[in-house]
């Protein structure tokens, strides 16, 4: 995701520059004096009212990933507030004002862990230099807590609400070289903090998108070409406005097509079951030519043809891979393949917006990356982003989905065709299934050379893929540095592309997620064939402590003395001994992988019986660096990756398409993981190293699907390599 990659130092810069984005400005503004009515603001994020209570606003959208609870922790901490004294509030997309404002990539954590307490620790130095100043002794004299700055020489103290006024006037320090406290002396980072929203939403107050409700809203359903990439050839409406309490039909786009069409229709109206309902009535013609030939049974015919020819290109080369193979002691092959798979996030893709008569639009939006939309939405109505205001709602799943701007662009277009009135489009199970931006399939014909020694000395991987002109699709790709290429001194990573007609985007740990169970499935099988186990091998392909870079300059290098720090972690944790299980139905697999800055290995123990795998248990080791923010959300984000990944692995069906449109209806045809099919635990351990902090919401995920395929390797005798993984 470069798009959202931004460097701490140049973030900072912009900041500054801008007088933006979790820095405490020079240009201090306060809404009131103590004692009045309203709470004094100090800069953008923290506001103090009169009973020393503390608001900070959360900058990033909300989908259950902790950030909204995260990023004002590490303000108060350096604030150096008591954690009972904060109040939080969500801040409205405005990039101008607080920084990137997303959610995606587990990039919040390494993007904001300095800058969001340089922006508390400067709050406090101000407020610091305005005691001193009130009291004329030297600010090194004085210390801070709970909301307060204490003289201990004079025993006088102050709360920082009366303290304001004076701070507001002092120029802000450089937040390059304010004092941070040092991690022993945290109070509020490191501890165990529920999640703000969570009273909130046990008592079901309305928090989402979908719960949204302006006054006078009404409501649109739409219906969609069925093929996607398929536009609007002409449509009769007459027998759907007669239906009761329809006041509109609207042609709209989602931005997926040619600029001036359109690939569907909108009915508006007083009720969302009556336009629901009244789309039975639209008679409607799409244009389909050149889209509806695309298949999953021809894609898969394609693949099988390309995999048996030379790949169109390289992705990666280093020494004579083909050479290699034919001096090796044993070679290992073997064809890895895995579905396009949907989001089915529980809350389906819904906005609210109101086109204003000034011409302003106003959104309420469960959106993952509101200046993204901003643009894209600017673009396809030719309006100024500026324009627009974007109220960040609480998100009821996303998973990536919601990177995508195509909802909103839709009830943009219906809110200008009704000036004046909001409107909330809400999509159905089958429009959210149908329409998606799914996770993109793909195939790889892996092949190995072993030396007499029992290593891994090269390898090849012809990854078919989708793609034109040379490049992925959005999400189709793969890292030139896979590991354990660069490792390797004779490596082919070639690549051939497929052309199809379906959308396709992030899934939670994108790439990662199928990539990682080629790559680790795969190794599980060499080691197998070196007589050895996975984890063993890992460490000889590994090697000392090296780095290599990425072959993304966005992304960070690779360090292999981290990544053997959680293979043996998690191998100590879960006691594994590299034996085969004796237990007829047991086995344990193993699975590492490096994604989203995270290094993280996994144990799984599992049970088939009559055909039905059951997960028992599943261990984690992970290197997140020297912080874990807040223990009880980590520990929520890691056992919920480890579940998703496990719907990836054994429930969720592939999605299916035939004549250019996608077949699935509901969750009967693509079911969510229940209750019953997740593990009685996830025990976690952590390996505490000197690097930056990092994020949580994506890298646990990719290493425990091929953790289950290897567990059932042990378990049955038999090697499954396509996904979903199933004994039938």
């Amino acid at each position: 995701m470069t798009a959202v990659s931004v460097s701490r130092r140049s973030f900072l810069a912009a900041s500054l520059a801008g007088g933006a984005a979790l820095t405490f400005e020079a240009k201090l503004a306060f809404a009131a004096a103590p004692g009045a009515a309203e709470p004094a603001m100090l800069g953008v994020f923290v506001s103090i009212a009169p009973d020393n209570t503390v608001t900070i606003l959360a900058k990033n959208p909300e989908i259950g990933q902790g950030v909204k609870t995260m990023l004002p922790m590490l303000i108060a901490e350096e604030l150096d507030v008591a954690w009972s004294q904060v109040k939080i509030k969500q801040a409205d997309d405005n990039a101008d004002k607080y920084g990137p404002q997303f959610a995606g990539g587990s990039m919040t954590t390494p993007l904001n862990w300095l800058p969001a307490r340089q922006a508390g620790a400067g709050a406090r130095a101000m407020l610091v230099a305005a005691a001193a100043q009130q009291w004329s002794v030297p600010a090194a004299s004085l210390t801070t807590g709970e909301g307060m700055v204490k003289h201990a020489a004079s025993g006088r103290s102050i709360t920082y609400a009366a303290l304001a006024p004076i701070a507001a006037k002092i120029a802000a320090p450089d937040l390059e070289k304010v004092p941070l406290k040092n991690p022993k002396d945290f109070k509020i980072v490191g501890k165990p903090r529920p999640g703000v929203d969570t009273p909130a939403i046990v008592r079901g107050e309305p928090l989402f998108g979908i719960d949204a409700h302006p006054q006078g809203m009404l409501y649109a359903a739409m219906v969609k070409c069925p093929v996607i990439s398929g536009t609007l050839k002409s449509f009769d409406d007459a027998a759907v406005r007669k239906e009761k309490g329809v006041l509109a039909v609207v042609p709209i786009t989602d931005g997926e097509i040619p600029a001036g069409k359109h690939n569907a229709v909108a009915i508006v109206g007083d009720s969302w079951w009556r336009v629901h309902k009244a789309r039975e009535k639209l008679a409607v013609q799409w244009d389909t030519a050149g889209f509806d030939g695309y298949s999953t049974e021809g894609y898969a015919a394609q693949a099988k043809a390309l995999l048996g020819a030379t790949p169109a290109a390289d992705l990666f080369r280093a020494g004579n891979a083909d050479a290699a193979m034919s001096k090796a002691a044993k070679v290992v092959t073997a064809d890895y393949a895995y579905p396009f798979l949907a989001h089915a996030t529980l809350e389906p893709q819904n906005c609210t917006a109101v086109w204003h008569p000034d011409g302003k639009l106003e959104f309420w939006a469960p959106t993952q990356d509101p200046g993204t939309a901003r643009g894209d939405i600017a673009k396809v109505l030719g309006i100024d982003p500026a324009s627009m205001t974007i109220h960040m709602t609480r998100i009821g799943g996303g998973f990536g989905r919601r990177l995508m701007s195509d909802f909103m662009i839709q009830t943009a277009c219906i809110a200008k065709a009704l000036p004046g009135r909001p409107v909330k489009l809400l999509y159905d199970r089958t429009d959210d299934l149908r329409n998606d931006y799914f996770r993109p399939a793909g195939w790889h014909r892996m092949t190995a050379g072993i030396d007499a020694s029992g290593a891994l000395v090269a390898l090849k991987d012809h990854f078919v893929t989708f793609g034109e002109n040379g490049k992925p699709m959005r999400a189709a790709g793969m890292l030139a540095s896979e590991f354990p290429g660069p490792e390797l001194p004779d490596v082919h990573y070639g690549v051939s592309y497929l052309k199809t007609n379906v959308t396709t985007g992030w899934l939670r740990a994108p790439t990662s997620n199928a990539v990682a169970f080629v790559f680790q499935g795969f190794l599980d099988e060499v080691a197998e064939a070196a007589g050895t186990d996975l984890p063993e091998l890992m460490r000889r392909t590994l090697g000392a402590g090296r780095k290599f870079p990425s072959s993304d300059p966005d992304e960070p290098v690779f360090d292999t003395a981290r990544a053997r720090g959680v293979v043996d972690a998690v191998c100590k944790f879960a006691s594994w001994t590299g034996k085969r299980s004796t237990t007829p139905g047991k086995g344990r697999g193993f699975g590492f992988y490096f994604s989203h800055r995270g290094y993280f290995a996994e144990v799984v123990d599992l049970t088939v019986a009559d055909g039905q795998i059951t997960i028992d248990k599943v261990w984690v080791a992970g290197d997140i660096g020297s912080q874990v923010i807040n223990p009880l959300n980590a520990e929520h984000q890691m056992q919920g990756a480890v579940i998703d990944g496990i719907a990836q692995a054994l429930v969720w069906q592939p999605i299916e398409q035939k004549a250019g449109a996608v077949t699935q209806e509901n969750f009967g045809d693509f079911p969510l993981i229940r209750i019953n099919q997740t593990p009685g635990d996830v025990a976690i351990t952590w390996v505490v190293t000197d690097n930056p902090p990092t994020g949580l919401g994506e890298p646990t995920l990719p290493p425990v699907i091929p953790a289950i395929a290897n567990a059932i390797r042990d378990a049955t005798g038999k090697r499954l390599r396509s996904l979903p993984l199933t004994l039938a």
